[in-house]
């Protein structure tokens, strides 16, 4: 098989090679020879509920529109100059605080579940304006890259440029907590928020955190009386015939019939963030956080009713980025030709609200920006002029980056269909190997213990307190509740681009308990850069099934999704891969309970790597196969 070698942005795209590397942020593009009309109106949904709009009026006639939608602060400081340059190049600039959030109507914020209707009802109005020529693009990242998924629901829409946000259709079976607790005390209104910023609360309130996070939910859960009053045929279903019948039903209601069921559900006077993640509890294990902002009971629907075209900007180290990926092959797959053909994918080396990579990192503008907003006004303006004039034909359809070569590279289609799968077996002595099992071997045991898990200390996280992206986890894989497998020193480079899983054969003392895996980048100096990672509760590790717990020392293979990732490791470096059983605060860690009442148990955790039970790391790799000092060529 010939060797590939990844492409090079600069040799397909130089301009957009360019902006990637060197673009400059909002407030340095700014002219101030160049004033902008702004005004603050106030535009009705179709409840009546009246929402704080500015718009950036340039100064010439009609003019071609961008939109954000935010809960963060319409004029924030970091989108405020960023509308300004875009009104300064002829667009108009309209930006809205949320239901609930800034000086919006009302005085109450309900997470998530009314972004459909006002957001549909925003391109409505900005398409009866004199000062529209037509076009409509959006813009944003996170909350407000949702919104704009819920803008392009509409047929006026021209095209969209979310940003670490997407449409939450990837399956996540351990729960959000860090970000989470904190973020839903303190964004938008209500009489239940502090008024203190979520940075500050995260701070002040990280010893509370950390002292909670349990999960020991039952494996079923009946539903509440609430909703069995609010919808009897429940009675009638079992309780995942009742969820998925209770996820169309909630699909098809308006904001304020599912801001209700919601408040029914969770016994909460607003929906919050964390309420939205304890959703699972009756919606079931596989409906992702995001899939509220634009509800569907079908997939291949809810993708199909987008209809504009996607600039998706996410990045190898945001928290979404396995939705990102899965949205993407979603859209190639069920969007509308015209639709999917004029998507285009870009995975930067940033994490959600950070970068991410930082791996000689000084001087190298790539490395030290976020990819939000206020980064790549010149991006977004280089994407709607290609739109508005048809030129974006001529993007590459995927633009990543390569960490370790620190280099932006192509793809025709994501994972490169170049890259060939190569497994590396965990093996005896904590090796990780080209070479399968051969003979039985007794398993690697640790032992987890809830009241002292394994800790995050960085990766895809989002976090005013942990330092999120491309750590040193060596101090962490000293610890006796983690194992680690390492290959031998690579003769030559080699680049692991794309999907990453783990097949693990696992037994545990417990009922039900977490596993975890983290691969990272073992430098010469003995640093263990952490590049990726993947967690499953070992409940739900039939995904699309029922749950089911373990049967305490029998042995089951588990198949942990790592995500993806873009690496060249360096020759002289080693690969390492990591398993211990939580990544906390992160997410929730398991009290190994299986849902009876009690404190949390220890489990004690085994590891098969034997000719019946092979553990193996797939990666994918582009180019040659690994190659070690003392180790023959893949055949």
């Amino acid at each position: 098989m010939a060797d590939f070698l990844p492409k090079l942005l600069r040799d397909a795209a130089p301009e957009l090679e360019r902006i990637l590397t060197a673009m400059s942020g909002a407030r340095n593009l700014l002219k101030k020879s160049a004033p902008i009309h702004r005004e603050t109106v106030w535009v009705a949904m179709r409840d009546g509920v009246r929402l704080a709009t500015d718009v950036y009026l340039p100064t010439n006639g009609p003019a071609p529109t961008i939109a954000v939608r935010t809960p963060y602060g319409r004029a924030h400081e970091k989108l405020g100059p960023a509308l300004q340059v875009l009104a300064q190049h002829g667009y108009a600039a309209v930006s809205q605080d949320c239901r609930g959030t800034g000086d919006s109507e009302p005085d109450t914020w309900d997470y998530y579940v009314f972004e459909r209707d006002d957001s549909f009802d925003l391109v409505e109005w900005i398409a009866s304006q004199a000062w529209f020529d037509g076009f409509l693009g959006g813009c944003g990242g996170s909350y407000m890259a949702q919104t704009q998924w819920c803008m392009a629901a509409h047929p006026r829409m021209g095209a969209i440029a979310p940003e670490v946000g997407s449409l939450g259709v990837a399956v996540n079976t351990t729960r959000l907590y860090m970000f989470l607790n904190a973020y839903s005390r303190s964004v938008g209104k209500g009489s239940e928020k502090v008024q203190v910023a979520h940075d500050e609360l995260e701070r002040a309130m990280l010893q509370e955190t950390l002292s909670g996070g349990y999960f020991n939910e039952p494996l079923t859960e009946s539903f509440s009386p609430s909703l069995i009053k609010r919808y009897p045929q429940l009675q009638s279903l079992s309780v995942r015939e009742g969820q998925r019948w209770l996820w169309k039903q909630y699909s098809s209601l308006s904001g304020a019939g599912r801001a209700a069921l919601i408040r029914d559900a969770v016994q909460e006077p607003a929906v919050t963030a964390a309420g939205i993640e304890q959703a699972q509890r009756f919606f079931g294990h596989e409906i992702s956080h995001d899939a509220h902002t634009l509800p569907c009971a079908s997939q291949s629907e809810l993708c199909r009713s987008i209809r504009s075209p996607a600039l998706m900007i996410t990045g190898w180290y945001d928290w979404g980025l396995n939705d990102a990926l899965a949205t993407w092959e979603l859209l190639m797959r069920e969007a509308d030709e015209t639709v999917a053909s004029r998507c285009r994918l870009v995975i930067a080396p940033s994490a959600h609200s950070s970068p991410g990579y930082h791996e000689q990192a000084q001087g190298r503008l790539e490395l030290e920006r976020t990819y939000r907003i206020q980064d790549i006004v010149e991006l977004l303006l280089f994407w709607y002029d290609g739109q508005r004039k048809n030129t974006t034909d001529t993007w590459p359809k995927v633009t990543y980056y390569l960490m370790g070569e620190n280099q932006w590279c192509t793809a025709s289609a994501w994972p490169p269909p170049e890259a060939r799968v190569v497994s590396l077996y965990l093996s005896a002595g904590g090796t990780l190997s080209l070479t399968r099992p051969s003979q039985a071997s007794p398993p690697d045991s640790y032992t987890y213990l809830p009241d002292d898990p394994t800790p995050t200390v960085g990766g895809s996280i989002v976090s005013n307190v942990y330092h999120a992206g491309s750590v040193d986890v060596s101090d962490v894989q000293r610890r006796p509740d983690v194992l680690t497998y390492t290959t031998d020193i690579l003769s030559r480079d080699l680049d692991v681009i794309g999907s990453l899983k783990l097949i693990l054969h696992v037994s545990s003392t417990a009922p039900d308990t977490d596993f975890s895996a983290r691969l990272s980048d073992v430098f010469p100096d003995g640093r263990a850069v952490q590049m990726q990672s993947g967690i499953i509760r070992a409940r739900y590790r039939n995904l699309s099934g029922e749950p089911e717990l373990l049967v305490p020392g029998q042995v089951y293979a588990l198949s942990i999704d790592m995500w993806a990732t873009a690496v060249r490791f360096k020759a002289g470096h080693r690969v390492r891969v990591d398993i211990c059983s939580a990544d906390f605060p992160r997410f929730d860690r398991n009290a190994n309970r299986g849902g009876e009442p009690g404190a949390p148990v220890a489990a004690i955790q085994s590891i098969y790597r034997d000719l019946q039970h092979p553990s193996h790391l797939l990666v994918s790799v582009l180019g040659s196969p690994p190659l070690f000092k003392d180790q023959g060529r893949l055949s």
